[in-house]
């Protein structure tokens, strides 16, 4: 005689399949730390699952993750004035060319001296 098979049951309903890869990836993230959360409920978790929880949950962590987002919205800012400065140069660039041109020169290139 065969032994039952043991019938396993999803999480939860099952998701509808993301559209994009970002999204799949936040619903397997979603998924596993829903089966964390059981496993710790449960007491059935491994150590290194505790641990990583527990550190995730200590101020030098969340600090780091401070760090890490004010590193993130400096580089944007930076980008940004990357960005501006260069538009700031051409709009120094036609004020140039169009005084040439007011002063009678006519179409040549205009040096700019920084």
């Amino acid at each position: 005689m065969s032994r039952p098979k043991k019938l396993v049951q999803p999480l939860e309903a099952p998701l509808r399949p993301a559209t994009t890869p970002d999204g799949r990836e936040n619903q397997i993230i979603m998924r596993a730390y829903d089966l964390a959360e059981k496993k710790i409920l449960s007491g059935e978790a491994s150590s290194q699952m505790i641990i990583h929880f527990l550190k995730r949950g200590t101020m030098k962590e969340k600090i780091e993750q401070e760090i890490l987002e004010k590193q993130r919205e400096l580089i944007e800012a930076k980008t940004e004035q990357i960005k501006a400065m260069k538009n700031y140069d051409e709009l120094v660039r036609n004020a140039m060319t169009a005084f040439s041109n007011y002063n009678g020169r006519g179409s040549e290139e205009v040096e700019i001296e920084e």
